[in-house]
Formats: C-alpha cells, sequence, structure tokens
C-alpha cells in the first residue's frame, strides 16, 4: 500500500467521478441502440437497412469501448489511491481522447451511416458499400485516437505498478513459482491486472495495426490487402480486449470483496500459475471465430479449439473457488456490492460456458451464425463486467465504507430480470437458428424462422424496456452518491 494524501485522492476521485457520470450517460444510449435493432427485427417499426447497420457498429464498438475505458479508469483509480503512483494529469488527457473518438464515432456512424460493424471484415468498409466516403475516414481516425489513449494508459499502469513491486517478472507473479516464498508479497489486484493490462497493450496493438492498414487503404485504393489477415487480426483485437476487460474487473473483485467478508485473499502458487496460463490461452482463444475460414491452416483450427478450453477454466476455476471460499459462513452483508459482485462472476460464468459450447468444433457448426453468438457475449458484458462495474461505482459511491452501502432495491431487481429475460430471447434464437447479424428476417423463406425471430425480438424489446427502467431507478441514487462522494474526507 502507498501513502497518499488527501488532496491527491481527491484528485484521483474527481477524475474518475468524471468517467462514472460519462459511462452513466453512454451505457443507456447505447443501450437504445440496441433496443431500435430488436424493434425493427420485430417488425414493430420500419428502420431503414442503412440506419440498422450503423446503429449496430456504434453499438457495438461503442459498448466494447465504453466498457474498457471505464474499467481502466476504475483500476487507475484503485491503484492509484492504494498501491502505486498514478498520473491524475495523464488521466485526463487519456479522457479527453477517449471523449475525442466516441465522438468521431457518433458522427462517422450515425450521420455518415458508417456500418460494417465492430468486425470491418475486409474488403467491406471498401467494397459494395452504401455509407460515405468520408465516414470511413472519420472511423478509423476515431478508432485510432482510442487505441493511442488506450495504449498509453496501459503502459503507464504497467510502468507503475513495476516500479512499485519489483519488476515485470514479480508483478506477473513469478516469484510464487519457486519453492521458496516471496520476500514480498504481492496484493492479487497486482498481479491480475499486470496479467489483464499486458493482454490489453497485444490486442490495442493489434488494433492499431488494423486502423492503420485500412488507413493506407483509405489514401491510397489501389492498395490490396490480404482479407484472412484482416480477419485475423481484427478478432485477435476483438475477443482480446473484451475478455481483458472482464478480467480487469476481477481484479477489482479480489480487493474489494475481502472488505465485506473480513478474509484475505492472497496469491497462491496455484493463482500465479493460474493467472498466467489464462494469459497465454487468451492470445489464442479468438482462433475459434474463423472456424469457418477453411482457408485457415488447419493447425490453427486445432490451437483455437484447444485455448477456447483451456483459456476458461484456469482464472474461472480459482475465482470460483476463491469466492466461494469468500463467501462460506463468512457473515457478509448482503448489500449491493457483494451482491452485484457475485451476480456478475456467475454472468461471467454462464456467459463463459455458453462461449465454450460454440468454440466446440461440431457444435459451432450449427450455432456459428446464429443469436447463440450475440448470447453469450452479451452474457458476459451485461450480467457480467456491467454488474461488476456497477459494484465499483456503488463502492465509490458509499466511500469505499462497506458500512454506506445499500441494500438491493427494486429497481437493481428489475434491471437484472429484464437483463437475463432479454438474453433469454437470444439463446432461444440460437436454439431455433434464428441468423445474427440480419436486419430483419422478413426475407427468410422458411416462415417458422421468420416469424419466431420477429416474436422473440418483440419480447426482446419489453425486457429492454425493463432494464432501463431498472437503470432509470438505479440512476437516481446511484448519480446522487458518485457527486456526494466528492466531498470525502480521506
Amino acid at each position: 500500500m502507498i501513502q497518499i494524501n488527501t488532496t491527491e485522492k481527491q484528485q484521483h476521485r474527481k477524475l474518475f467521478v468524471t468517467w462514472a457520470i460519462t459511462f452513466l450517460i453512454l451505457f443507456p444510449v447505447l443501450i437504445l441502440l440496441g433496443m431500435l435493432m430488436r424493434i425493427k427485427q420485430g417488425e414493430i417499426i420500419d428502420i431503414s437497412m442503412s440506419k440498422f447497420y450503423s446503429f449496430m457498429t456504434l453499438h457495438g464498438l461503442g459498448m466494447a469501448g465504453v466498457l474498457f475505458s471505464i474499467a481502466l479508469a476504475s483500476l487507475s483509480y484503485l491503484l492509484g489511491t492504494r498501491y502505486s503512483k498514478i498520473s491524475v494529469s495523464l488521466g485526463y488527457y487519456v479522457y479527453y481522447g477517449v471523449v475525442i473518438g466516441v465522438v468521431g464515432l457518433v458522427i462517422g456512424t450515425l450521420i455518415g451511416e458508417f456500418g460494417a460493424g465492430w468486425y470491418m471484415l475486409y474488403p467491406l468498409p471498401f467494397k459494395g458499400a452504401y455509407w460515405t466516403d468520408w465516414s470511413l475516414g472519420v472511423s478509423f481516425f476515431s478508432i485510432l485516437i482510442l487505441g493511442v489513449a488506450w495504449l498509453i494508459q496501459c503502459l503507464h499502469i504497467l510502468n507503475s505498478i513495476a516500479k512499485q513491486y519489483g519488476g515485470f517478472k514479480n508483478i506477473l507473479g513469478w516469484q510464487y513459482l519457486g519453492k521458496s516464498e516471496p520476500a514480498q508479497e504481492l496484493p492479487s489486484i497486482i498481479l491480475i491486472s499486470a496479467v489483464s493490462v499486458l493482454a490489453s497493450v497485444f490486442a490495442v496493438l493489434a488494433g492499431a495495426v488494423m486502423d492503420i492498414l485500412f488507413l493506407m487503404q483509405y489514401f491510397e485504393p489501389s492498395l490490396e490487402l490480404d482479407p484472412l489477415m484482416m480477419k485475423n487480426i481484427i478478432f485477435f483485437f476483438g475477443h482480446t480486449i473484451v475478455n481483458a476487460t472482464m478480467y480487469i474487473g476481477i481484479a477489482w473483485l479480489y480487493a474489494i470483496l475481502p472488505e465485506f467478508t473480513g478474509r484475505d485473499w492472497k496469491i497462491t502458487k496455484v493463482v500465479a500459475i493460474a493467472w498466467n496460463a489464462t494469459f497465454f490461452f487468451i492470445l489464442f482463444a479468438y482462433l475459434h471465430h474463423l472456424y469457418m475460414d477453411f482457408v485457415q491452416p488447419l493447425a490453427l483450427q486445432y490451437v483455437g479449439q484447444m485455448a477456447s478450453y483451456f483459456s476458461s477454466v484456469p482464472a474461472t476455476a480459482v475465482t470460483m473457488f476463491g469466492v466461494i471460499g469468500q463467501l462460506y459462513r463468512s457473515k457478509v452483508g448482503w448489500s449491493m456490492v457483494p451482491v452485484m459482485f457475485l451476480l456478475g462472476v456467475a454472468g461471467w460464468a454462464i456467459g463463459g460456458f455458453a462461449a465454450v459450447v460454440d468454440s466446440t468444433i461440431a457444435v459451432n457448426r450449427a450455432l456459428h451464425n446464429t443469436l447463440w453468438v450475440p448470447a453469450h457475449f452479451h452474457t458476459y458484458m451485461l450480467m457480467g463486467i456491467v454488474l461488476i462495474i456497477f459494484a465499483f461505482l456503488y463502492y465509490i459511491g458509499a466511500n469505499e465504507n462497506k458500512d454506506n452501502d445499500i441494500e438491493p432495491g427494486w429497481g437493481f431487481k428489475t434491471f437484472v430480470t429484464g437483463s437475463y429475460g432479454f438474453l433469454l430471447m437470444f439463446y432461444l434464437g440460437g436454439l431455433f437458428s434464428i441468423p445474427r447479424r440480419f436486419s430483419d428476417y422478413a426475407g427468410i423463406d422458411t416462415q417458422v424462422i421468420h416469424e419466431t425471430g420477429a416474436l422473440l425480438a418483440k419480447i426482446a424489446v419489453v425486457f429492454i424496456t425493463f432494464i432501463l427502467i431498472g437503470l432509470a431507478s438505479m440512476y437516481s441514487t446511484l448519480i446522487k452518491k458518485l457527486l456526494q462522494s466528492l466531498k470525502f474526507q480521506a
């Protein structure tokens, strides 16, 4: 632990609350875009195809980017006020960079109607597209700005904790792999942060390479890129950054849940091995997105299958058993923070299990292009990392004092009910072979698929309404508590 005075902590708190309020504004807006997509698929209101895909692009890129940004901001606050020196000034530059990138994406998608999806599968952004030419440039530059901002913050975090805890090997917990006990105990949040942020660095660098290649072709249209190479790069970026976001949230869990249970959550050799193995496997798990690409080298398909299985075990297993050990007979008070942490870990496990099912080659042949895919990643995002982020926001709103935490109210219960109802419609859509990425189902010849897809979308809209009502109730308390927390006394 580091010593930090009241003024420094207030500066960190002000920056974090700025991030938190920004997130709380953008999150329901992005949900509304998703709701409009389901309204279109449910044939409730007609929305043009171009608008649908621009909404889909902003919803996907926006959610992944906003969640990763608030995760980094939360981690920076927790590290900077307890574990290592994190620059507040640099944090504001990162914040403004992210805001500029988000504004650029909004302009490119909603005004320029850029609708290539978050995956932007080459050569789609350039060929056979209906969106304006300038929207390509604006969107690519915006993504590059976001990537630079994230990379700066990630490298700063790694440098800071490495300086504080004796070097790069130490923050990865390698000192626990020997026979003797380490001379200095490493906080568990440092190990998990190092693994998560380092994976993020690799992901952001891959995204930057992809974006620069896109910009090169944007300025020189005669340039031709290899489609399979571009697909590997984009899915490495997207899959890794989403998983890293989840793992960053798990780092807070290791640090904060013990405050509610009264039990230490220390690193052991098993924990160190598990998280280092997770770092290795996560870099190759993205390959399960390319099973359908028959030109992909066969060896990589087997690597993708094995890495997808192995990446789901080490970190999940030690975390699940750790949570059980923390909670069992601990007499924890079931206030908002521990409840959200517990349900967030459950959402991570449920979504992860559904992902492993889909990553099985034989099953993937049937589920790959169905709504099962958005089902699993919406589960570990909405009921996983989002709940863990909200747990952290309530924790900060309570001035990092468990006795100031509030009990779960009807708004939270409505949010969870609406979320799982919404997710269930995706899973049922997958089981009924409803295709993903379709703006509507009217053109499907099989009548039962058309009617089932539209019906499930209609029901999903009802559950999204529950989500928004629950959020509105939660916001009425949470925003007030966050603003009041700026007046804390350290």
